[in-house]
């Protein structure tokens, strides 16, 4: 596929509501990702309580090998490290994330989770590779109908030497096989069912337009 510094649609699975498209960008060395997917019938709570599992990202983020907190620094903001498995014959990848959560506000209806790669945050761990980028963006809009509209933007450099295949290989792949991990995670009891309340206020399409008329919601920081 030739790709443009447009967005050119990679994948559309239109059972799932699934879409996945690349770039290139100037002066990056791989390509850039955008997926869109629209989850149906999932609670907000349901949602953040697996983002912020963090220690579980091996059941459904890209090829985890070991995914573990380093430091929460408030219940928006979050030091975390992660091991990724490289196509064989590449060794593995390590990266830390710095990852921020930008909740619901009067004017801003949808929850924004920034991630950005902190490479030296902590000491190098050979024979990892040390990943240069990770840089991830996730805009969660609730939609009527209790359904949330997921859009989601990256760019990822694993760092050292990869040859072409294995680069192409994982941009093509990787943001599908999340979009699905999520979907499939969502639907587990552990998730739906738990009663442990999430760290900021979420809200539902229909909350957020009455507490909008109510005058209710956060003003923005």
């Amino acid at each position: 596929m030739k790709l443009t510094n447009e967005w050119t649609l990679v994948k559309n699975d239109r059972l799932r509501d699934i879409k996945t498209y690349a770039r290139l960008e100037d002066g990056k060395r791989y390509r850039s990702f955008k997926a869109t997917v629209l989850m149906k019938e999932v609670k907000p709570e349901t949602l953040v309580r697996l983002i912020l599992d963090f220690d579980n990202y091996n059941k459904w983020y890209w090829q985890v090998l070991e995914s573990k907190l380093l430091k929460k620094v408030s219940p928006t903001e979050y030091y975390l490290y992660l091991v990724h498995k490289a196509p064989t014959g590449l060794p593995d990848r390590d990266v830390i994330l710095h990852a921020t959560v930008q909740p619901q506000t009067a004017t801003r209806n949808y929850l924004l989770l920034k991630v950005d790669t902190e490479p030296n945050y902590i000491p190098p761990k050979p024979p990892l590779v040390r990943m240069i980028a990770e840089d991830l963006s996730f805009k969660f809009t609730p939609v009527n109908g209790n359904d949330i509209f997921v859009e989601a933007e990256g760019y990822v450099d694993p760092g050292g030497q990869v040859p072409s295949w294995a680069a192409n290989f994982i941009q093509h792949s990787a943001p599908y096989s999340v979009a699905l991990g999520v979907l499939r995670m969502l639907k587990k009891d552990e998730y739906v069912k738990s009663r442990e309340p999430v760290p900021f206020k979420v809200y539902s399409y229909n909350d957020y337009m009455e507490k909008q008329r109510l005058g209710q919601l956060p003003q923005a920081q």
